[in-house]
């Protein structure tokens, strides 16, 4: 019998020995179709070309279960209409939702001896004739659990060979279930893949030269330089700086363009906690090491194998720990707490602090040999009051950044700039940038001008605000100016006096007043 008339006259067979017998060779045929799989869609087709066309079990379905959404999701399909196919992959299940869904939640074969008369049966792909039979078997992993469903429909009318052709089905599906595994853990690494390449790219663009180059004071390059060079070796760098100058910033451009860049990146500020648990964060524990250690913990040093350790704020670590740290720096290895075991590490130490070290190793509070280990590559990031001149550049970086977090359009004004380059910022680039999101918040339109702009005076706890003489030399006739920043420009003047405001515009203090309320300037109070 040709396969033209084999498709039309359906399987029926004669007798059960028969069946066995078709079955067998199909069984045999979908071994080989496995054994020499080499694209696993293509497999998984192939197999089912083999029921519908061999087997007497049409239309043939393979459903995947994705649990991450909680969704059963048509993943191969034989027919021979290619709006079917295209279709499919938009075809899903919940969990017990229809026949399949069903099949999947209870994890038991399901067969029906017409479909007509199963109202849960939702056909979504129209495919099956309504009056024969159909039988979804659950495709399962090594744990016995389902993970898929294999479903299909004989081509005859029930007969008495349907508990032979379900068994059939299951034998089918136990082949495949290694085939469903690979596909399913496939798709899993392709998503995982997109989701690493997606966060390469994230890295690249926060960490990368290209952005991290925010300045051209002379005091800059030279950091810019020094971390260039530095990046390229294993040397252990200590980075020195007041507080929120970007020490930590730096650590992560050396370690994202050093060869360990695909290796892992960990912090730890020596700061945030006391010593005995600094030594357990660090080195790690036994289980039983002391009261809370119910089981053994990795450290940050083990954790950073192969990448790097950044330890911020290391001037805080009493002189007893700093014993301990040079142990691990000088021999490469360590012992967790409550353990005898050593451990080799291979971890690139990046230190920062705020201190001063040769002045804390004069007056014996740091260890010299310590300071030394650390000190092979030191990098001074200078402090914003003494590279002024990258403000304008720095304050658009920051801003820009803010504008992404907003979801809107965010702009300085000149004035703003020249309010900014006239503070000496002792909070240096974290007290910038904490300035320009309250700005941003004030800024109804987004244009930030000096109204919005609230500078703390050199006394960090003061509550007054000083007044900013930078800006109160302006021209007030500079055709390059628009109305609001000649009124502000005109009030810095004034020392926000709105009186000799109006005098330095030709204005009455009425007009003046109108103005300030229409424009939303916010009145400094001096």
């Amino acid at each position: 019998m040709d396969q033209s008339r084999f498709a039309r006259a359906g399987t029926r067979v004669n007798s059960k020995a028969e069946l066995i017998e078709r079955q067998f060779r199909c069984l045999c045929e979908v071994s080989g179709i496995l054994s020499r799989a080499k694209n696993i869609e293509e497999t998984i087709r192939g197999i089912l070309g083999v029921l519908h066309n061999e087997a007497g079990l049409r239309h043939g379905v393979v459903n995947l279960y994705d649990p991450q959404n909680s969704l059963l999701q048509v993943g191969a399909v034989y027919s021979e209409s290619e709006s079917v196919s295209k279709h499919s992959s938009s075809v899903k299940y919940q969990p017990g939702e229809g026949v399949v869904g069903r099949v999947l939640e209870l994890n038991q074969s399901i067969v029906l001896g017409r479909i007509s008369s199963e109202p849960r049966f939702l056909d979504r792909l129209e495919l099956y004739d309504l009056e024969l039979p159909f039988i979804g078997v659950p495709i399962r992993d090594g744990s016995g659990n389902a993970i898929g469903v294999l479903a299909a429909q004989p081509d005859v009318p029930a007969d008495d060979y349907l508990p032979e052709r379900t068994q059939f089905m299951k034998a089918t599906a136990d082949l495949l279930s290694q085939t469903v595994r690979l596909l399913v853990n496939v798709e899993e690494g392709q998503s995982i893949a997109r989701e690493r390449d997606e966060l390469k790219r994230e890295v690249r663009a926060k960490y990368g030269f290209d952005n991290m180059v925010v300045g051209h004071s002379e005091g800059m390059r030279q950091v810019f330089d020094q971390v260039r060079r530095v990046a390229k070796w294993d040397s252990t760098v200590l980075i020195l700086g007041e507080s929120g100058t970007g020490k930590e910033l730096i650590a992560n451009a050396i370690h994202y363009n050093s060869p360990r860049a695909h290796n892992p990146f960990v912090c730890l500020n020596c700061a945030s906690l006391p010593e005995n648990l600094l030594e357990s964060e660090l080195f790690g524990h036994e289980k039983g090491a002391f009261t809370n250690a119910v089981k053994q913990r990795k450290g940050r040093f083990e954790m950073a194998d192969g990448g790097t350790l950044f330890l911020d704020e290391i001037g805080e670590i009493s002189p007893l720990f700093q014993a301990k740290l040079l142990r691990v720096l000088q021999e490469g290895e360590l012992e967790r707490v409550g353990g005898g075991q050593t451990i080799k590490i291979n971890v690139r130490i990046v230190a920062a602090t705020n201190r001063n070290l040769e002045e804390e190793v004069e007056k014996g509070n740091f260890r010299e040999d310590l300071y030394y280990r650390l000190n092979v590559m030191a990098i001074q990031i200078p402090p914003l009051r003494e590279r002024l001149v990258d403000i304008p550049e720095l304050a658009n970086f920051l801003l820009s950044k803010i504008a992404g977090q907003q979801g809107r359009a965010l702009r300085l004004t000149d004035n703003a700039i020249r309010m900014l380059m006239s503070h000496d910022w002792p909070g240096n680039v974290r007290q910038l940038e904490n300035c320009l999101e309250r700005a941003a918040v004030m800024s109804e339109e987004g244009t930030i001008d000096c109204d919005v702009i609230a500078l703390p005076d050199g006394q960090r706890n003061h509550a007054t605000f000083a007044p900013v003489a930078a800006v109160r030399n302006l021209d007030l006739e500079d055709p390059d100016m628009d109305e609001r920043e000649r009124l502000i420009a005109a009030l810095e003047q004034a020392g926000w006096v709105q009186a000799k405001a109006a005098r330095l515009l030709g204005m009455t203090p009425r007009q003046i007043a109108y103005r300030i309320q229409t424009m939303k300037i916010n009145v400094r109070k001096l």
